[in-house]
């Protein structure tokens, strides 16, 4: 597991490689990207794609394809909305986690956007982790959710409360995480206090969060989890 978020990150990896590759040791290595997708868009890549060429030149580059996608499988052996809030729901959460990552060990990574950065306190095999209150109650925007959907294909989101008009900034960005992660098709494992229609009644932009809420159930849908993954732009 490497996340490559900034400039150091790919710096390290390029310097990895070429050790290996001087040492004439064989490399076998998986990426979600093609390596010329590989921290794409990110600050000083220029000084990455060097290392880029370097890998188109000493690996052979193949596309895994399968039909059975078998991550569906792991989506849809259980449902990806829990409610109402309890243990059973964040122990639901807990099995998620397992069954998505197969195990593997959680990570911390940090990701960069637009010059701040995001902490990303729990990931792992393309899977990470949040609650409602590091993503929705905090000051963070469009351009941070897009981030998060550019470099993760499953959302596993805890905690989402009812909310009143007191709360229309946590909704608001609860809209844009939402909106973000449907454009990509990211898939999202939640447990909430309420059914999506009920989360947020009333309240400054209670009636256009009712889109909101036909998309929750929508990304509920086996249509939905089947759907591939959609690179967006985030600048």
């Amino acid at each position: 597991e490497f996340q490559v978020t900034q400039i150091a990150d790919a710096m390290v990896l390029a310097r990895l490689f070429e050790a290996l590759f001087d040492m004439r040791v064989t490399v076998v290595a998986t990426s979600n990207r093609h390596p010329n997708d590989l921290y794409k868009d990110g600050i000083n890549r220029p000084l990455f794609l060097p290392f880029i060429e370097h890998l188109k030149a000493h690996c052979e580059i193949l596309e895994l394809a399968s039909e059975r996608d078998y991550r569906l499988d792991r989506l849809i052996e259980a449902p990806v909305w829990y409610a109402p809030l309890n243990a059973g729901s964040e122990a639901a959460l807990d099995r998620a986690w397992d069954r998505l990552t197969l195990g593997a060990e959680p990570q911390h990574c940090v990701l960069t956007v637009k010059g701040r950065k995001l902490e990303v306190h729990r990931e792992a095999a393309g899977v990470a982790r949040f609650t409602f209150e590091e993503l929705c109650a905090r000051p963070l925007g469009s351009r941070d959710y897009l981030a998060i959907a550019a470099n993760f294909n499953t959302v596993i989101l805890s905690g989402i409360p009812t909310l009143g008009p007191e709360n229309r900034n946590e909704a608001a960005r609860f809209v844009a995480l939402i909106d973000a992660l449907y454009e990509a098709k990211i898939k999202l494992v939640a447990s909430a206090a309420a059914e999506p229609e009920s989360l947020y009644p009333e309240g400054d932009g209670s009636f256009e969060f009712e889109r909101t809420a036909s998309r929750l159930h929508e990304m509920r849908s086996t249509d939905y989890l089947a759907e591939a993954r959609v690179e967006l732009e985030t600048e």
